[in-house]
């Protein structure tokens, strides 16, 4: 075989096995997001995220899992967390705020995104993450499977840790709609069908038990809504007629047909635009 082609097969073989990724330098950015194909951990400059102050209806959550992340930081115990409940009511928005009023004092501690389907990678991102003396919180947003879907099995790696356990640097925060991280009606043609119902569902229903915190969220009423609105215009400086407001906010929300921290933050992006006001 001549030269050209053992070089050929060499560089088709560096393809298939890329090198492996390098540890990334941390004191780049306060925040990462996890890539594969080829893997990374790329730094994010600007976290788009608002002020926990500005969080409304939600201090029971708000403060539970601030003190959590507050001792993880320091260095001491914590559990892994899965905020669960209404869509748009700030799960999402609660972890980013948490992570940023602690960045400060905390330099060390790093928030890293991660996709629900890049979670068979985890293992290796575990890997990279194990023995850095920075702390991390490794954030799914939007978790939730499917019938036929195996990628919880990788979700153990993070929760459990296997045989090495889960890196003491590292705590796992997800959001879900789901409670039990599945729909209901599958876990009712689990149980309908199965030989065993219990042992059916129990491997699946058994993976939101492992996280430590269950923090739910709900549907916030009418005054928590124009509070939340009331908040962002203080916030941004903007002075509108009291009535006017609350008029203009409850005709938003009616024809959106719900109300929540989503809602309240589009409506005020509309009168911010509408005030000249640049939301940065």
């Amino acid at each position: 075989m001549d030269q050209i082609a053992l070089t050929r097969i060499a560089e088709a073989l560096e393809r298939m096995s890329p090198a492996p990724l390098e540890t990334p330098d941390f004191n780049a950015a306060s925040a990462f997001v996890w890539h594969v194909g080829p893997e990374r951990l790329e730094p994010v400059e600007a976290v788009n995220r608002v002020d926990l102050d500005l969080l409304v209806g939600i201090n029971r959550s708000r403060d539970t899992l601030l003190e959590n992340t507050r001792r993880f930081a320091q260095g001491f115990a914590a559990n892994n967390a899965l905020l669960w409940g209404a869509r748009g009511m700030g799960k999402s928005s609660l972890v980013k705020a948490v992570h940023g009023a602690l960045a400060g004092d905390h330099p060390e501690l790093k928030l890293v995104e991660l996709q629900r389907e890049d979670l068979p990678s985890v293992a290796r991102l575990l890997n990279h993450l194990r023995g850095s003396q920075h702390r991390f919180i490794l954030f799914c947003d939007d978790l939730s499977f499917s019938h036929d879907d195996q990628h919880y099995k990788s979700l153990k790696a993070v929760l459990d840790g296997g045989i090495e356990g889960r890196p003491e640097n590292v705590v796992f925060y997800a959001t879900s709609n789901r409670r039990h991280l599945m729909p209901r009606d599958m876990i009712e043609n689990e149980r309908s069908s199965a030989i065993n119902p219990s042992e059916a569902v129990e491997e699946k229903v058994s993976l939101s038990d492992r996280f430590g915190l269950w923090l739910g969220f709900h549907p916030c009423d009418q005054d928590e809504y124009l509070a939340m609105i009331e908040g962002y215009c203080a916030a941004y400086g903007i002075e509108a007629d009291a009535e006017d407001l609350r008029a203009e906010a409850i005709e938003w929300q009616a024809t959106r047909g719900a109300r929540s921290g989503r809602v309240a933050w589009q409506f005020f992006t509309d009168l911010a635009g509408r005030h000249g006001v640049a939301l940065r």
